[in-house]
This record gives C-alpha cells, structure tokens and sequence, in this order.
C-alpha cells in the first residue's frame, strides 16, 4: 500500500431531487456505513450542518453528477449550487466526487439483500452515499491524495 491515508472522519452527500443520503466513515476509514435519509427542502443543509456537527468530519464528500463517458452531465449547474450551499453552510471543507454509477450499484447491492422495491426506496440514497465513501476511501488508500477535487476549486 504504501500510500498515505489521512485519517478521520468522513461523510458523504448523495443528493437527490427529493432525497439527500448520508453516509460516514470511521476516522481509519476502514467501515462506511449509513447515515441518515434527509428530505430535500429549506432545512436540508441546516440538517447536514447538525450531522457534522455530530460526526465532526475532516471533510464532507458530495456525489457529483458525471456521465458514463466520464464527462459533466446535465445536472452540473444544479449540483454548483448546491456545493456553494454546502460549501457556506457546513463549515467543512467540501470535495465533489464522481459518483458515477453509485445509485445503480446501491440498488443491485439491496437487491441482492433480498429488499423489496418499496423498502429500497426509503435507503437507496444512503446507500449511494456509502457507494460514494467507499469508493474515494479506496481512491485515497490506494493513491495517497484525496478523492474528487476541492469546492470551490482551488479555495
């Protein structure tokens, strides 16, 4: 391995147009596990805010919407706004992370589970956000330099 893994606590925000999942990690990044559902809305990043506070992350990690060709999707602009909100409201450092096929993987691991469709529903966004932490905890471990880029870039 080799690679230098910062230690501590993680989140990670998997924000739907309804939903909001998150996820955490613990501080050896060993374990990513669900979090907490928050419904979109005006109290979604006061919510948040009240998590970290709780879990005191050494960042927050948000799902960035990347198409399978890799490239920015249609939801870029949307996604912005939302980081510039997380970025002022949490008080974290905040990095955006592809989260390119985290949905689909979340729903072909609580399908093989056994959940039914109505029960995945209410988790599939906590799940996508685990999807999400695990994939930068390994990005990181693997390479030593943290995953996605910082918000806002270079601030």
């Amino acid at each position: 391995m080799g690679a230098e893994f910062r230690r501590g606590v993680r989140l990670a925000v998997d924000w739907g147009k309804a939903r909001v999942g998150v996820a955490a990690c613990d501080a050896d990044g060993l374990l990513a596990y669900p979090v907490e559902t928050v419904p979109t809305g005006g109290g979604t990043v006061q919510r948040l805010a009240e998590i970290c506070a709780e879990y005191e992350p050494i960042e927050v990690l948000l799902g960035w919407p990347v198409n399978l060709a890799g490239r920015e999707g249609p939801a870029v602009q949307q996604m912005s706004e939302v980081a510039d909100r997380l970025h002022t409201g949490l008080a974290r450092p905040l990095r955006v992370v592809d989260e390119r096929l985290s949905t689909a993987s979340a729903a072909r691991k609580l399908a093989a589970s056994g959940r039914t469709s109505r029960s995945r529903r209410a988790i599939i966004d906590q799940a996508a956000a685990v999807d999400i932490l695990e994939q930068a905890l390994e990005y990181e471990k693997r390479t030593g330099r943290p995953a996605g880029r910082e918000w806002p870039q270079g601030g």
